[in-house]
């Protein structure tokens, strides 16, 4: 099966073709190169992986298209559309994001530094906070261009998953 992921930030999707090889194993293609991937569920919302002999615990939180990942202490927030749903977002206007975006704690943690201030315009894929989680620094950054309205968060505080940090406009 095919699909296209975006990264938060990225302005171009990537494709990924997904191929089950049966028990738990895969055929991983993204921007042409193939990796083995074998697959175990460990808990709800955490995958134990091997890629290619790496061996990788991935937490994932799934929210609509969106899929949020850490692994080896790094936050993702990944859109993941197949092929039928890039279609109809496309038949329904463009692939970027518009209107007001509430950037999120993707997990608990603690607000290190708060970038921005209310009133700034941003860039696309601009570093707007940074959460420590896990004992690494997330650098959560701008959805699209735009001004920052509100700004929830404040150095030095606790959040927790999915608490409002900043709103941009």
């Amino acid at each position: 099966m095919r699909y296209f992921t975006k990264q938060q930030g990225q302005k171009e999707s990537v494709p990924v073709d997904l191929e089950s090889l049966g028990q738990d194993r895969y055929r991983l293609t993204v921007n042409g190169k193939t990796f083995q991937v074998d697959a175990l569920s460990v808990d709800q919302g955490t995958l134990s992986l091997l890629v290619d002999g790496q061996s990788y615990n991935v937490e994932f939180e799934e929210n609509g298209d969106e899929i949020g990942t850490l692994v080896r202490g790094q936050v993702n927030r990944t859109d993941v559309a197949d092929e039928r749903k890039l279609r109809m977002r496309a038949a329904a206007g463009s692939f970027s994001v518009e209107g007001r975006q509430v950037i999120l704690a993707p997990m608990p943690g603690k607000v290190v530094k708060v970038l921005v201030k209310v009133g700034e315009e941003v860039k696309e894929g601009q570093g707007l906070v940074v959460v420590e989680a896990m004992k690494m620094e997330n650098e959560l950054k701008s959805p699209k261009a735009g001004k920052v309205t509100e700004v929830f968060a404040k150095e030095g505080t606790a959040v927790e998953n999915n608490a409002k940090l900043v709103v941009v406009e």
